[in-house]
């Protein structure tokens, strides 16, 4: 059986291997397993270096069909757009003609494109993944509601299931409540020792605090930046490090400058998935502020191994954190993000509890058991 995955991620072609971003194909990993070939249509790059976070597909028998991106944020990219949809569209056309399981990445130009072309294709079997805010009530971009409206109408998205993120109420049948893993069953947690060597930090001698993600103004990486600031001003002992890049690099770098916070932040860049577990291990809180997320997994990543996450209530994460009792829920306000700290530096206790309660919590959200959950939704589709 062929398996179709309709994406607007970037590819790139290495050594006869095909690389994207590293938590999005170790999923497609997962769901690969269980078709005999595997055809990709999405953007591809054959002339860049590999980014850190990127891996390969492990699947053997894979094809791929590069495409023009979908860019409508530029008049340039309007215009390339113009000039190459027809063949996108043929090309979309054609692999979901010859495929057996249509899967498509949502929300995204491609997954637009995937959603209204499905529809020629009512016996195909089909999945969307859904990988944004599925909140009814969250503000979203036009085209993501209109992908909503679109895959979760059964008449319209004939034999398809939609894999969303959390539970919401009034949904159409073909809506599926899911997660997304962090790591495996197998994976060490944390050890008896790493656990002591934090809850001392905690006193003594330095908090260790974490961002991780893309540093772009949705992830607020100031606003955390801010933070330090203020633990600065109130002589709090601390070491703030941010995991990541993008275009809030030089903004960042210059607010650290400025406010003489060379000692107290570290700028990592990306990092690997084992150099950046032992962050995890090694820190007392993520800060993330971010504007809007699906299944944040850096927030489960970090409740993996007792990283407490402050962060804002965005889509799922309530249900995640258990609306307080698995890590901190806060507006987008580094004052309050400033009160839950020197809360847990006064009441340790509580930063314990919810500690363990988010590396209990997290065992459920395995690679296995998502492994498990996808075996069952292909054979019902």
């Amino acid at each position: 059986m062929n398996f179709l995955i309709l994406t607007h991620v970037h590819h790139v072609k290495k050594g006869g291997n095909y690389y994207a971003y590293g938590p999005y194909v170790r999923e497609m990993n997962i769901w690969t397993k269980f078709f005999t070939s595997v055809t990709i249509l999405a953007p591809l790059s054959e002339d860049r270096e590999l980014n850190p976070i990127e891996i390969a597909y492990e699947h053997e028998n894979i094809r791929f069909v590069p495409v023009q991106e979908i860019n409508l944020t530029t008049w340039r990219g309007r215009v390339q757009t113009l000039g190459s949809l027809p063949g996108t569209l043929a090309k979309i056309l054609q692999a979901m003609r010859s495929t057996d399981h249509i899967h498509l990445r949502c929300p995204g130009n491609m997954g637009l494109a995937g959603a209204v072309l499905q529809y020629f294709f009512p016996s195909k079997a089909k999945t969307a993944k859904y990988a944004g805010n599925w909140d009814p009530e969250s503000d979203q971009p036009y085209t993501y509601k209109l992908q909503q409206r679109l895959v979760s109408n059964p008449t319209f998205a004939k034999n398809m299931s939609v894999l969303v993120y959390g539970k919401w109420p009034n949904q159409s049948q073909n809506i599926v409540p899911f997660f997304t893993f962090s790591y495996s069953q197998n994976e060490s947690q944390e050890d008896h020792r790493e656990a002591l060597q934090r809850e001392n930090k905690l006193y003594r001698p330095q908090l260790q605090l974490l961002f991780v993600g893309a540093l772009v103004p949705g992830k607020n990486p100031l606003m955390a930046a801010e933070v330090a600031r203020l633990l600065k001003l109130q002589e709090v002992n601390f070491k703030l490090t941010f995991c990541g890049e993008g275009d809030q690099m030089e903004p960042l770098r210059q607010f650290v400058k400025e406010n003489s916070l060379e000692e107290e932040v570290e700028l990592c860049g990306n990092l690997d998935s084992e150099r950046l577990k032992n962050k995890y291990k090694q820190s007392h809180f993520l800060i993330f502020l971010s504007e809007s997320e699906g299944w944040p997994k850096v927030v489960a990543e970090s409740m993996y191994f007792g990283c407490l996450p402050i962060t804002t209530p965005v889509s799922c994460v309530p249900f995640m954190l258990a609306n307080g009792e698995r890590g901190d829920l806060v507006d987008k306000d580094p004052g309050k993000v400033v009160e839950r700290i020197n809360h847990y530096l006064t009441n340790p206790e509580d930063f314990f509890r919810k500690s363990r309660n988010s590396k209990e919590w997290s065992k459920a959200f395995t690679k296995e058991s998502f492994e498990l959950e996808i075996k069952k939704l292909i054979k019902n589709v």
